[in-house]
């Protein structure tokens, strides 16, 4: 599966608890019913529950209050239809692809961040998979020496994709991986080169000036790296990942998202909170647990999967 080639079904079974709960939910309350004060009250309490985010919650229901209150609408059900129509139209024109450069000026370095926990190593593995199979020679760097078990697992993927992978000791120096993993991926002329980092929030200062470090180092090697930095968010956490996305950019440069877990929650509608928020593009989704299970961002069809039957 090409990395951009965006697979409908697969977005639509990994959005099978958020379609059961939120768009499930609106059904509920919409179909077949006139809208009144009430059911707008319950219509805003039942979006900003599915984490959609308070702004656009309120915003939404009063754009169908004033419809509504000029006679241009009238049922729960045009209700429905007009809030398909506003969220797939939510998201701006943006580039949402991986910024790679031409073949044979690489390697591309794909620095990527996150919290333990959110799912930062298989979604470098969906992401190192689909671009194998786009034909990519991929590398990949183990900078989380602070974790055995993070560096283990970085090696049970690249044995299972056939992905070299470079690493140092438990402990090591993170920049010191990052810097043989650079002189390997030229030496190689390997495509891209993926650079995993230790998980990390903005109270732990030595493993920020580690990132930046790293970044550092890697833009001595290699000219322009990295050239993307790709930070994993855990859909599950909700409003969490949200307030950790904030935290990063305040931090570090980050020029694109990773959506993991959007299989796991039922509140999808984090995906427009973000986009609220945030003025960082969604480039990936992770819709379930193999390598396989990655899909671009695409947000029509990421709205139409939300409210299909």
């Amino acid at each position: 599966m090409g990395l951009f080639k965006s697979v409908f079904n697969k977005v639509k079974e990994g959005l099978a608890k958020t379609r059961a709960q939120f768009t499930g939910g609106l059904r509920t309350i919409l179909t077949g019913q006139q809208l009144s004060i009430e059911l707008l009250d319950e219509l805003e309490r039942r979006m900003i529950q599915s984490d959609i985010g308070v702004k656009t919650s309120i915003e939404l229901r009063k754009d169908i209050q004033a419809a509504w209150e000029r006679g241009e609408m009238e049922s729960g059900d045009q209700a429905l239809v007009f809030l398909k129509e506003q969220l797939s139209a939510y998201w701006p024109q943006e580039n949402r692809k991986l910024n790679l450069l031409p073949p044979g000026q690489g390697p591309t370095v794909i620095l990527v961040c996150g919290i333990n926990g959110a799912g930062k190593t298989t979604s470098i593995a969906k992401m190192a998979k689909s671009l194998h199979d786009e034909g990519k020679t991929v590398m990949l760097a183990a900078c989380d020496t602070f974790r055995a078990a993070a560096v283990e697992q970085l090696e049970i993927w690249s044995k299972r994709l056939g992905i070299e992978v470079i690493k140092g000791k438990q402990g090591g120096d993170p920049a010191a991986v990052a810097f043989d993993a650079a002189n390997a991926a030229l030496a190689r002329g390997v495509d891209v080169l993926i650079v995993d980092t230790a998980g990390r929030l903005h109270t732990q200062d030595h493993l920020m000036r580690q990132l930046t470090k790293i970044k550092n180092v890697l833009g001595k090697k290699i000219e322009g790296a990295p050239h993307e930095v790709i930070l994993v968010l855990d859909a599950t956490t909700g409003q969490n990942a949200v307030n950790q996305a904030k935290i990063f950019a305040e931090s570090t440069e980050v020029t694109g998202l990773f959506l993991s877990k959007l299989d796991g929650t039922a509140k999808g509608g984090i995906v427009v909170a973000i986009r609220e928020t945030l003025n960082i593009p969604v480039k990936f989704i992770g819709v379930g647990e193999t390598p396989d299970d990655v899909e671009p961002f695409v947000p029509e069809k990421f709205v139409e999967a939300m409210f299909a039957i």
